[in-house]
């Protein structure tokens, strides 16, 4: 990226002035601010976190092998119920919390 000098940086203002005019630059450049600290707060967040999840050695002993179960007859399984079926289901179970929350229901 090239170098900016003076004059480009007087520019680059005074085309930011006519943009936005004077009166909401500030609030512009703190909303800026603002938006970084809590970016900067966000990502040493992720760092700390990483650091803490980091692993630690651990001694894992190994256990006897309990004998082989018995084999289970097959059986077959209820096939998944449709995108249909799970909306109605989670739609009843919103419903009852609603109940029981005594919350209004939703139009």
């Amino acid at each position: 990226m090239p170098n900016l000098g003076p004059t480009e940086l007087i520019i680059i203002g005074l085309i930011l002035v006519l943009l936005f005019g004077a009166k909401k630059l500030p609030d512009a450049a703190r909303g800026l601010g603002r938006s970084l600290r809590i970016f900067k707060a966000e990502t040493s967040k992720l760092r700390d976190d990483d650091d803490a999840d980091a692993p630690t050695a651990t001694v894992v002993q190994a256990q006897p092998q309990p004998a082989a179960p018995a084999p289970q007859p097959l059986t077959t399984a209820a096939p998944a119920p449709s995108a249909e079926e799970q909306a109605r289901v989670l739609e009843e179970q919103a419903a009852r919390l609603r109940a029981q929350a005594g919350a209004p229901k939703p139009q």
